[in-house]
This record gives C-alpha cells, structure tokens and sequence, in this order.
C-alpha cells in the first residue's frame, strides 16, 4: 500500500512541479505539500483531500475490518 507522502510526492514529480509549483497550482501554503511529502502526521484533513483533489482523489474514513481484507491478499 502506498502513503499519501508516496502518492503525491510521485504524482507532483509525474507532472514536473516543484513543491512551490505545486502548492501554487494547489490553492495551499507551501509548508502543507512540504508536510504532506514528509509524512507529517499533524495535517488538516481539508487541505490534505484539497491536494488529492489535484489528482482525482481524496481520503475518506474506511472501516477497519475493510482494510484487513485487503491486506490479506
């Protein structure tokens, strides 16, 4: 399984922004992408799924018994 750190440091690199580019193009301050990037756990989940929205996605809560099945494959 890939981190949001993971996802959105490839997917801004995949487009070829720098993180101030990116947090530009994004709406948000650039210390959020560089948190974001870093595995920062402190984060505001309305700026997280705002960069997500970038790419098409965004968090929501999943329950827990979910994501043990897919991780048993």
């Amino acid at each position: 399984m890939i981190t949001i750190a993971e996802f959105v440091k490839s997917k801004r690199k995949e487009v070829g922004l720098t993180q101030e580019e990116f947090a530009l193009k994004a709406g948000v301050a650039l210390t959020v992408i560089r948190k974001i990037e870093q595995g920062k756990g402190n984060l505001n989940f309305e700026k997280v799924n705002h960069v997500l929205s970038m790419f098409g996605h965004e968090l929501a809560p999943v329950e827990s018994r979910l994501l043990d099945k897919n991780t048993e494959k």
